[in-house]
Order: C-alpha cells, then sequence, then structure tokens
C-alpha cells in the first residue's frame, strides 16, 4: 500500500509540473518531426531542451539558425528567447521531467527494421534516468518495440535499479513509458499540428494519463489506446493504407499506359464521387521516412508469428519498382528520338520526396539518379532546395545543383518531383525531350513531351 502511495505521488507531481507548465521537457532527435515538436512546446510556455548526436545541427540552433526550410530562423531566436537550447551532453537528461524521444528508424541494406538509433539513444539515456521521469517513444517502428527493445535498454543500464511504471508496487523506484506515433507530413499547410490528433498508448495507466496531459497541453485532441503495441500498429495502420493505396493507382497507371488511358484523367473523375472513394495519385517511387519504410516494418514482425502479409509485400513491390519503370520510359523515349541512354545528358528536376519541401528521405530521386548514371547517363539535377547532394545512408552521389539557363543542352529533361517553383511550359519549350512523372505538365501538349 505504501509503495503504491509513492508511485501514485510521483506520477500526480510529475502532473501537476505539466498542467503548471513547469515540467522540463527533453526532446531527443532534432530533425523533421523532433524540431518542430520542441517549438510547439516552447510556444505553450514549457522550458524544452533539444538533444542532438549532430554536433552542427546543436551549434546552428544554439546561433538561432534553421536547417530545415519550413522553420526559420526568426523561430529558432523566438524559442531562445524563451529559453531553449540545444545541446549534446546527455547528462543534462537528469534534470528532465519528461523526455520525448524522436529519432529515425529506417530500413538497412536487406530492408529489414534498423533500430540502432532507438537502442543507442535509449543506452545514451539509461545512465541518467531519475524516478518519475516520463519516456515517451515516437519512432515509427513495429509493434513490440517500446516494450521489448526500448524498455529492458533503460532498465537493464540505469544506475539506480528502476523499473518502468506497470501499475504495480515498486517502492517508487519506477520511470513512466509511453509511444505516441508522430504524424508529420512536411509540406502540409491545410492542417495545423495541434489540430491533428494525438494517439498515446501507456505502458500502464499512469503513464497513458501523464502521456495524455502532456500531449494535450499542445495538440487539441488526444486519442487513448490500450497499450504502446497499439500505437505503433495504429501508425502502421495509416502509412500503410497509403503505400498499398499509391501501390495500387502506381499499378494502374502501368495499364492505363499500355492501353493509351490518361489516368491522371480517370482519377480526377472518380474523385467526383462523393462517397466511397478517395484520390491517391502515381509517381516515380515513394519517398519521405513513414510509408516506403512501414510496410517492411510489419512484414519483418509478422514472420515472428509465422504469418506473411502478402497484399503488404506486394504493395512494397510495385512501388519498389516505380524507379525501374521511369528508367525504362527514358530509354523509350530517347529510342524514339534514335538516341541511346548511354551518353546521353539527363536533367532531373526536383529531387526532394515530394513538391515544396526540403525532403530527401527515402526520395526515389536519388534511386533513379544511380540507376541513370549505371546505364551510362550524364545526370544533372536541379532543386531549389537542395544546393548539393552529398553522401547519406545509401547514396553518395557528391553532385552540385545545375543552373536553369540553358534546358536545351541536354537530351532529357526528366521531372522526378513537381515544385511550384518551375516553370512547366519553359521547360517544354524549350527541351528537346521531357519525360513527366507527375503530370506536373497538365494542360500542355508537345511532341517532345512524354508523360509516364
Amino acid at each position: 500500500m505504501i509503495s503504491q502511495t509513492i508511485s501514485s505521488a510521483l506520477s500526480a507531481e510529475l502532473r501537476t509540473r505539466i498542467e503548471a507548465r513547469q515540467a522540463k521537457l527533453a526532446v531527443i532527435g532534432l530533425g523533421y518531426v523532433g524540431l518542430p515538436l520542441a517549438l510547439l512546446y516552447v510556444g505553450q510556455k514549457f522550458p524544452v531542451t533539444g538533444f542532438d548526436i549532430d554536433r552542427r545541427k546543436v551549434d546552428t540552433l544554439n546561433q538561432g539558425g534553421s536547417y530545415i526550410y519550413r522553420i526559420e530562423a526568426q523561430d529558432i531566436q523566438a524559442a531562445i528567447h524563451h529559453g531553449f537550447f540545444a545541446t549534446s551532453d546527455y547528462s543534462r537528461l537528469t534534470e528532465m521531467d519528461a523526455i520525448i524521444i524522436c529519432v529515425p528508424t529506417p530500413l538497412n541494406e536487406y530492408h529489414e527494421p534498423d533500430l540502432s538509433y532507438i537502442t543507442n539513444t535509449a543506452e545514451a539515456i539509461a545512465p541518467h534516468l531519475r524516478a518519475g521521469q516520463l519516456v515517451v517513444l515516437e519512432s515509427t517502428t513495429y509493434p513490440g518495440t517500446t516494450e521489448e527493445v526500448l524498455i529492458p535498454i533503460l532498465e537493464k543500464n540505469n544506475r539506480a535499479g528502476l523499473k518502468a511504471s506497470q501499475g504495480e508496487p515498486s517502492l517508487g523506484q519506477e520511470f513512466f513509458v509511453a509511444f505516441s506515433p508522430e504524424r508529420e507530413d512536411p509540406g502540409n499547410t491545410t492542417v495545423a499540428r495541434p489540430d491533428i490528433p494525438k494517439v498515446v498508448g501507456g505502458l500502464d495507466p499512469q503513464a497513458a494519463d501523464l502521456a495524455a496531459v502532456l500531449y494535450g497541453s499542445i495538440f487539441k485532441r488526444v486519442v487513448r489506446v490500450s497499450s504502446p503495441a497499439a500505437a505503433e500498429m495504429t501508425k502502421l495502420l495509416e502509412n500503410i493504407y497509403r503505400c498499398v493505396n499509391i501501390a495500387l493507382v502506381n499499378e494502374l497507371k502501368l495499364l492505363c499506359l499500355r492501353m493509351g488511358l490518361d489516368i491522371w484523367e480517370i482519377i480526377e473523375a472518380a474523385s467526383t464521387k462523393p462517397f466511397g472513394f478517395h484520390a491517391f495519385y502515381p509517381g516515380p517511387g515513394l519517398g519521405g521516412h513513414c510509408i516506403p519504410v512501414d510496410p517492411f516494418y510489419l512484414s519483418w514482425k509478422a514472420k515472428e508469428f509465422d504469418f506473411r502479409t502478402k497484399f503488404i509485400e506486394l504493395a512494397g513491390e510495385v512501388n519498389v519498382a516505380m524507379p525501374y519503370h521511369v528508367i525504362a520510359a527514358v530509354i523509350n523515349a530517347l529510342n524514339r528520338q534514335r538516341k541511346a541512354l548511354n551518353g546521353s545528358r539527363v536533367l532531373v528536376l526536383g529531387v526532394a520526396y515530394k513538391k515544396d519541401i526540403d525532403d530527401l528521405r527515402e526520395s526515389p530521386a536519388l534511386t533513379i539518379i544511380e540507376l541513370l548514371q549505371k546505364e551510362g547517363a550524364s545526370v544533372s539535377y536541379h532543386d531549389p532546395y537542395f544546393p548539393y547532394i552529398g553522401r547519406g545512408r545509401k547514396y553518395d552521389l557528391q553532385m552540385k545543383r545545375a543552373e536553369l539557363d540553358n534546358f536545351g543542352q541536354y537530351d532529357c529533361v526528366l521531372i522526378v518531383t513537381d515544385h511550384s517553383d518551375y516553370d512547366y511550359a519553359r521547360v517544354v519549350r524549350e527541351a528537346r525531350l521531357v519525360v513527366d512523372t507527375r503530370n506536373a505538365t497538365r494542360g500542355l501538349e508537345a511532341d517532345n513531351l512524354v508523360r509516364c
């Protein structure tokens, strides 16, 4: 009874601090998810510290700069004015009341989950963990990660013998754990972040309550589910739903091309139905952190239960194959002009994974550039958001952005990302050959224009 009272007291104390905006918050991972989240909390008067192992990010932020296009330097400077700062010193975690983990969860070269960022972060947190703290994982991952990966590391490596609260007596030597999937949509200007409902799943009712109060301070609606695993699966369902439907429309596009039909016209017509249809659009492949990755996370986990997610795996195969379809389309278009891809000069227009954002994660443009180079093409690129493409986890291109002063110098201009900044009428007018993977040239007709 005494231990349960101590446990309740720890939870009640943290809840009071959160409600009073006095709880000190740590956001680990200051990328496309973590940094906007940290700024939301700063905007609600919370004391926030950002943690990242990338010293360049830390230094940029502390100097009042931004490395994310949609976040202005003045936003960072305003946050600093209200007490925000960034650090790589994880010993500062002992000062924090709540720790939110927003680190990447990519795939390895075999399309298997790479949880190294989560495990490394957990190992960095554990020595500085103290009783009564709330730890929330936001990184997209397979169901079971919070309970099977994160918590065991935190429990094993902390110095005080702390255990994750599971609603059982623990003499107050406990911390609280929840999972709350990020729902970032870079480039979306129609839905304000606070208007996006926040899903939370706590390891026990106290953790769920604390996470709900923490996120309820910045989001208008919090949706509680029964466990961290249920919250993890919720995120996968959201993105696999999109992946499967994009694969469907990609496959239909390939069929429509053979049948001489315009898939974009068909989608537009189908969208007039006021019920039972939601439009998805084809493209050169999937990009971003979540949609290309999540199906493989679930398929990998499903094998533990002797289950094959055939439908999901098929959708993944269709989407992964789209860059190869683009290469085939370029080869065919050049052939009709009596040119070979080998030795041709190709300009890739747009390399971000979707329009009007500065995000290269899993971008199909990177795969397309590498495939073009392997076929012997001389490849240049332009993207208003990327003056240089260096080295990533899966690519090493070392390319500098080309100028757009002369489209005619290229044998083919390949539109991969349909940024709003481009004058597509000029591209079609000046280029020898244009291959459009995004329907960016809709409304234009020319002999040198091929849509694929």
